[in-house]
This record gives structure tokens, C-alpha cells and sequence, in this order.
């Protein structure tokens, strides 16, 4: 028997695929809704409300059925930023729900490229205005949450022919007008060269070395279109040796083979956008961003699927690999910078040595013109390599980076066991490992100090257990 409901609920998804997913978590929580409705029917007895998508409550008579089905019902709009895609979706949006007792509109990126207005969002001085906000800051902050997300930046040498016949050759270093970054942008991403193998190459690298603690982790390559998503594909199959799974809008089999590949211990999954926003696959650990598309929107959209907490495990740092393209090191600057401040203890906020270098270049808007893409050919992309070193290409200011958040992290846990605040924890710590300042320690001083940490760490587990028995 189902729970008896005051009153119906009605959800309203991005996506087809997501519509499927809302279906699932709502049943975990003992209600059923009918992800199959349609315009002209009404609802089963036995069914709680139903979920459908923005797209398909633009469509026909829809707006007007919804209408009566939402009056007096409580409404879940996820993602309600698409609801300013199109002016059509906005006003359908507005006449199916305006009557509705309750409306709940979520969104993880409450903001629009276009600036257009968002329905049932309050704006103040041309700036939405959200009644309640929990971002990855605090959700990192409060554990268990979230996932630490981080960066590797990848530069290269990319060679390319312009559409007006001249030959260009960039590194991502290079300062280049909009129209020439988006073909050295292009030209990186391309299968024609070898900065995408190489990229690939590492991403697996560090993908196999999660799994042999988390053996069902999986990565995710971001492509542009179908076509390069089916040549990463092709990538992945030849030159990695193992298997992957391509899911693309396209595909009628899609939302199944989403689902399949979630409940799966299968390395990797290619997709153009149907994987950027909501889809929840917690097993992401690795990512490769090897899209065009460089909105900030799309961005913190696709490095969404990676922060999706596990219980029951102990480490779940996640990684996403970039091209070092100006706009997207922007972004992730942002992102790393929310992160930093919520692992970053108390004792320490005002160190700014645990600081990245701030990005010299802002982030410039996608080229409005068409390119004469026949006319623009990719002739090499080489990753640029940073010598020999067991932390692959990575800067050593990337390098501290990550290191500094692991002690972080280790320092909190052991002022949970110990009872200690986090001042006397690091200062026992640094004591320890000779270690004079966390912001100014090296490379190897900060291994050093993480391997007292976790020993430390290690021996309170140890007699913990013991008392227990």
C-alpha cells in the first residue's frame, strides 16, 4: 500500500535520461511517479505524481493539462535554469505551475550565459536571488558530502592550418585573439595528433591507480560531438587496450546504456553532453574535459559528475583532466579555490602560501562566427613534457597542491581522534617531520609530514581497535 500524499508531486527534469533517474530515487524514498506521462492522460491510482521534462511541458496542450494536475501540488524543478533556454519554455513553465501550493527549484548552477530570466526566481539588481544556497564549499566543508576535485593542466605545442590559409603554431601559454585560441583549442582535442593520446594515456594511468583501491572506478571523456566521441572512442580501444562504452543523445539506447554502465565495473564511458548535467554515476573517479565548449555553465556542469560521495570509503579524491586552455584554467581556479578554502583548516586561513597562482587571462565568450571548418586543417599537437618525474606532468606548484590538501585532510582526522585543536595537530605535525611552514615546505617535506600523518593516524586506529577488544 502506498503512503497517503496531502497532495500530488510533480517533478520536471532536463533530460529524458534524468526523468528515469528522478523515478528511481523517488521509489528509495517510497513514492512512485509515472515517468511515461503524456499529454491527454491522466494519472494511475496507484502512482504518487509524475516526472517529465521542460522540453516536453513546451509541447502542445501540455502546459494547460500540467496546470490542473499541479494545482494544489508540490513541484520539484531540477535544473530551473533551463527553464530560460527558450522564452516558449519559460511562459510554459510559468502557466503549468503558477498555481501549484509548493515549488521547489533547484539548480547547481543558478546562472545563465544569456543573461535570461529564470521563472519563479527572485532577481535583485539583475542578479537571482536564491532563498536557500548549499555550494561545494560547505558541502566539502560539512564531509561526506562531496569529493575534492582536482585539476592536472596539460600544455602543448599545437600546429594548425586557419581557415585563411596560415599556418599557426601555440603553445596554451601563448596570448592569441578568440578566433585563433577556439582552433588551437580544437586542434589539441584533435585524434589527428598526440596531445589527446598522450592526455588520454595519463588519465588511465592515474584511473588504474585508483582502482586498485576502488576497483569499480570509472573515468569519463567529455567530447564534442558524436563524431569525436566515437574517434576518442577508437583512441581509448588502441591505444589503452580496454574496453569502453560510448553513450550519445542520438542513441535511442542511450538512458539504458547510462544505466548499465553506472551499475558496471567498466573503465570508461565516452559521451558528448548527455553525461554533463545530473546524471548521477557515483563510481566517476577520472575525467578527461576534451570538448570545445568552454562556458563556465557547461564547465561546472560536467565537473559535477565527478563529486558524487561514496559511503563507506575512506580517500575519494577525483581528477580532471584539462587542456590548459586560458578560459578552462579560469574555471578550475574557481572551483580549486572553494575547495582549498573548505580543506584548509582554521589555524591556517590566513596563510596565503597554500595559495594557486592567480589566471592571468579571464575567460573570453565562445566565438559568435562560423568558422570555414573545411578549411581548417589540425597538422600536429605534442604534449609539452616536464622531464622525468614520478608525479607525471605536473607542476610542482600542482604537485604542493594536492599535497597540502591531503594534509589537511589527515590533520582533521586526527584532531576528530585526538581531541586536539587544529593549531597543536599541525604544530605537532610540523615538529615532527621538520617541517618549518606548510606554505613554504617542499615537495619532499610535504610527503614527508603526510607519511608522519598517516602513521600517527594509523596508531590511533590501531589502539582504538584494541580497547575494543
Amino acid at each position: 500500500m502506498l503512503a497517503d500524499l496531502r497532495c500530488r508531486l510533480v517533478v520536471v527534469a532536463p533530460t529524458s535520461h534524468l526523468k528515469y533517474q528522478w523515478t528511481q530515487a523517488a521509489h528509495r524514498l517510497g513514492l512512485e511517479l509515472d515517468p511515461d506521462w503524456a499529454p491527454g492522460q491522466g494519472l494511475a491510482r496507484d502512482v504518487h505524481g509524475l516526472v517529465t521534462t521542460y522540453q516536453q511541458v513546451a509541447t502542445g496542450e501540455a502546459a494547460q493539462q500540467l496546470s490542473g494536475l499541479a494545482a494544489g501540488a508540490m513541484v520539484v524543478l531540477d535544473e530551473i535554469h533551463h527553464a530560460g533556454a527558450e522564452r516558449a519554455w519559460g511562459d510554459a513553465v510559468r502557466v503549468a505551475f503558477g498555481s501549484s501550493a509548493r515549488r521547489l527549484c533547484l539548480s547547481g548552477t543558478p546562472f545563465r550565459s544569456d543573461t535570461a530570466a529564470i521563472p519563479f526566481v527572485r532577481y535583485e539588481d539583475d542578479e537571482a536571488v536564491a532563498d536557500f544556497e548549499y555550494g561545494y564549499t560547505e558541502a566539502l566543508r560539512d564531509g561526506g558530502v562531496v569529493r575534492p576535485v582536482y585539476f592536472p593542466r596539460i600544455d602543448g605545442v599545437m600546429e594548425w592550418s586557419a581557415p585563411d590559409g596560415a599556418v599557426l603554431s601555440a603553445t596554451f601559454q601563448d596570448e592569441l585573439d578568440r578566433r585563433a585560441t577556439a582552433q588551437r583549442l580544437r586542434t589539441a582535442l584533435s585524434g589527428d595528433g598526440e596531445w589527446l593520446p598522450a592526455v588520454l594515456a595519463q588519465a588511465h594511468e592515474r584511473l588504474d591507480a585508483i582502482r586498485r583501491d576502488h576497483a569499480d572506478a570509472g573515468g569519463l571523456v567529455i567530447a564534442s560531438d558524436q563524431e569525436h566521441a566515437h574517434e576518442i572512442a577508437g583512441l581509448i580501444r588502441r591505444r589503452l587496450a580496454v574496453p569502453v562504452e560510448v553513450v550519445v543523445s542520438e542513441d535511442p539506447t542511450a538512458s539504458k546504456r547510462l544505466t548499465a554502465f553506472a551499475g558496471s565495473d567498466l573503465p570508461w564511458l565516452v559521451a558528448v553532453r548527455m553525461v554533463s548535467e545530473g546524471v548521477d554515476i557515483p563510481r566517476l573517479r577520472v575525467g578527461v574535459y576534451a570538448t570545445t565548449t568552454s562556458t563556465e555553465l557547461f564547465f561546472r556542469q560536467a565537473v559535477g559528475r565527478f563529486v558524487r560521495w561514496q559511503s563507506g570509503r575512506r580517500s575519494q579524491k577525483a581528477y580532471v583532466f584539462l587542456p590548459d586552455d586560458p578560459r578552462l584554467r579560469t574555471h578550475a581556479f574557481q572551483i580549486a579555490e572553494a575547495r582549498r578554502h573548505a580543506l584548509r583548516p582554521p589555524a591556517e586561513e590566513g596563510d596565503d602560501g597554500d595559495k594557486l597562482d592567480e589566471p592571468t587571462v579571464s575567460a573570453e565568450p565562445e566565438p559568435q562566427e562560423a568558422e570555414q571548418l573545411s578549411l581548417f586543417a589540425v597538422l600536429s599537437s605534442v604534449p609539452t613534457e616536464a622531464g622525468p618525474s614520478p608525479w607525471g606532468r605536473r607542476s610542482v606548484a600542482e604537485v604542493k597542491e594536492e599535497l597540502r590538501a591531503t594534509n589537511a585532510e589527515l590533520a582533521q582526522r586526527l584532531v576528530d581522534l585526538t581531541g586536539w585543536g587544529h593549531a597543536r595537530v599541525h604544530a605537532e605535525l610540523n615538529r615532527t617531520s621538520g617541517v618549518a611552514s606548510v606554505a613554504t615546505a617542499t615537495v619532499e617535506q610535504l610527503q614527508r609530514r603526510q607519511r608522519r600523518a598517516q602513521t600517527w593516524l594509523d596508531g590511533l586506529r590501531g589502539n582504538r581497535r584494541g580497547i575494543r577488544r
